[in-house]
């Protein structure tokens, strides 16, 4: 019976042992308490890239005084949508506004661009009017894939958001996620991609570049190595699998009464 019973014992350590090594690694930011977050103060802007899509808006006192710099009129922000008040930064960066023409928003933040736009407005009106830029960001999405919760594509509304966010929104990252060998694909303004590995078990993360997301990052958690093995192994692999070490159970427990 002692050397039936050792291969199970034998099993059942080895299933153990591999439980705590895959938990080790799951609780974010394991050593907040023992480093500095002070390289990660001040406010995060995002700053416009080449293919956003921005929406812009003039307002002045005057209703018709602004009406040339707003594509579709002063009230198409109220009446005709999205579409009729939209700007595509090109390739070199620049927007094709109203009257004005070309003018190079790439690398602005938001709060930069609607000062710019409002400076260039404001030499085409009379003194008195005071013009007042509105820009929004249409254009700016994350996607996640691999081991969370569900693979999807996020919009990011207000430009700011950090990648956790982004993971709690796709529905956390699952048991069999990776959580400290996460990849993020990033473009440039120059449309150059670099590969980056994350260790969300690190809060030196929130002290780096890559805390905040980026319009267009690609975010990919790689399933752990049990996983791949049992990819590899196949659906009914793994039910006769599962079936013997029943059987192995149910044999050696039936010895073990009868003794």
């Amino acid at each position: 019976m002692k050397k039936l019973l050792l291969p199970f014992v034998f099993m059942t350590l080895i299933v153990l042992l591999s439980s705590c090594g895959s938990t080790k690694n799951m609780v974010y930011f394991q050593n907040i308490d023992s480093i500095s977050l002070a390289a990660s103060k001040g406010v995060h802007e995002m700053r416009i890239m080449p293919k956003d899509q921005l929406r812009i808006y003039v307002t002045t006192i005057d209703k018709e005084a602004s009406e040339p710099f707003n594509i579709g009129g002063t009230n198409s922000m109220a009446t005709n949508g999205q579409n009729s008040l939209s700007y595509l930064v090109d390739g070199n960066g620049d927007i094709n506004f109203p009257v004005i023409g070309k003018i190079h928003v790439a690398g602005l933040t938001i709060d930069e661009c609607q000062t710019l736009i409002e400076d260039k407005v404001s030499a085409y009106l009379a003194d008195v009017e005071k013009p007042v830029v509105i820009v929004a960001l249409q254009s700016f999405r994350v996607t996640v894939a691999g081991e969370v919760g569900g693979s999807t594509v996020i919009n990011v509304p207000n430009g700011k958001m950090t990648i956790m966010e982004v993971l709690a929104q796709a529905g956390d990252v699952t048991l069999q996620g990776i959580r400290n060998h996460v990849l993020l694909i990033r473009e440039d303004e120059k449309g150059e991609k670099t590969a980056h590995r994350l260790d969300l078990t690190d809060a030196n993360l929130i002290n780096s570049e890559f805390y905040y997301v980026q319009q267009n990052d690609y975010i990919y958690v790689e399933p752990s190595k049990i996983k791949k093995a049992n990819a590899g192994i196949g659906e009914s692999a793994a039910f006769y699998y599962s079936l013997f070490g029943i059987v192995i159970s149910l044999t050696t427990l039936a010895i073990s009464i009868s003794k």
